[in-house]
């Protein structure tokens, strides 16, 4: 039973990969920290943060789906992201799969709870 948005697992999927982008990010030169670093932070961050804020205007489906949407937009946002930091060569290639393949299955997931919701 969902009591609160931490009992999603759109939620525990994002706040989890939000951890793991912000480690990956501390490995670049010390310029892309702050440059491309805190961009995939914050994009990384506002998922788990827009499920959280959109749960609790749950009460309103449209509310809590348009959140949800935001959220899916910076999943998008950080796939753009991972893939610019490859061809870059600021990741390897094994992180740089494992991660995408995770944000994909994360978007795939919040895109079938926009549809499901009521």
């Amino acid at each position: 039973m969902i009591q609160s948005y931490k009992d999603l697992e759109v939620y525990q999927e994002s706040y989890q990969l939000a951890l793991q982008i912000h480690q990956i990010t501390q490995g670049f030169p010390s310029i892309e920290r702050y440059e491309i670093g805190s961009q995939m932070r914050r994009a990384a961050l506002s998922i788990p943060l827009n499920i959280a804020e959109g749960y609790g205007k749950k009460e309103s489906t449209a509310d809590f789906k348009r959140f949800l949407r935001m959220a899916l937009g910076s999943c998008n946002e950080i796939q753009v992201l991972l893939e610019f930091c490859k061809d870059l060569k600021y990741m390897d290639e094994t992180d740089y799969q494992y991660t995408m393949e995770k944000y994909d299955v994360l978007g795939k997931r919040m895109n079938t709870l926009i549809q499901k919701w009521q």
